[in-house]
């Protein structure tokens, strides 16, 4: 059967703006840190992926000596686990006070989907206790202990490195030919389509003007009643409407590979 493989943030859930970046900015307050991300900052700590690898980004020789930090290499990877760790505490305490609402359609395609019998997974380089946090949020617990999840230090490289999909393919015994990946990032669409995988994007409010045009389907959501879909770029035989379907998807599944060569 097909399987659809969901990203995390921003795909499940807008988490980026009202989730990780608090608990980023309570967590450096925690530590005697004086870094406080704007939502304007935060969008350019995006383009790195991983939150780990986010706050290393902090780490110049200058800040470092500044604040008394660890200088060497072991240090650094100890003092970086212990601020993600505190970081991911406060970033579920986030999600399970329910201020992080699930993306439209998210719970719809999941159940439409798992009735049909497709294997469904989420792939994320976030922490693996912060996604399933987030899954159990938007799908509800009896539908995410269906999911397979793929996720964090599962493997080294972060998005856009196609990594973390190339593991979920192997785990899940599956070719690309049999997903279609949900996505919401130019560096999670790269990463799915350095797979091998055709991918549609959901934007989120922090990657609304990047750049998609490798994705078979671009739409403001996948849509609920009340809240319909918006297609801004189709490339697939699907013809979506105000809610895209897994009929959609499965037609997005079909689309021949991006072509460089036809750009």
């Amino acid at each position: 059967m097909p399987a659809l493989i969901f990203d995390c943030d921003g795909v499940l859930a807008d988490t980026e703006r009202d989730g990780h970046r608090p608990a980023f900015n309570e967590t450096f307050a925690e530590v005697g840190l004086p870094v406080r991300w704007s939502e304007e900052e935060y969008g350019v700590k995006l383009k790195i992926g991983g939150g780990k690898e986010r706050m290393a980004s902090l780490l110049t020789d200058e800040f470092v000596h500044e604040h008394g930090l660890a200088t060497d290499g072991d240090g650094q990877r100890e003092m970086l686990a212990d601020w993600h760790s505190r970081k991911t505490a406060r970033y579920k305490a986030i999600v399970r006070a329910g201020g992080l609402p699930a993306r439209p359609g998210i719970a719809r395609i999941a159940d439409e989907a798992l009735q049909a019998g497709w294997t469904l997974a989420v792939a994320s380089t976030s922490a693996e206790e912060s996604v399933r946090a987030v899954l159990e949020h938007a799908v509800g617990a009896a539908g995410a202990a269906r999911f397979e999840v793929f996720a964090g230090d599962v493997v080294a490289a972060k998005k856009p490195d196609p990594a973390i999909y190339k593991l979920a393919l192997a785990r899940l015994g599956i070719g690309p030919e049999d997903a279609i990946v949900i996505e919401d990032s130019r560096n999670g669409l790269l990463a799915a389509v350095a797979a091998g995988l055709r991918c549609v994007v959901t934007v989120s409010g922090y990657t609304a003007d990047e750049d998609m045009h490798e994705a078979v389907l671009v739409v403001t959501s996948l849509g609920d009643p009340g809240e319909p879909a918006r297609v801004l770029a189709n490339r697939s035989a699907a013809e979506p409407g105000d809610l895209i379907s897994l009929a959609d998807l499965n037609a997005c599944r079909t689309q021949p590979l991006f072509d460089k060569e036809a750009v």
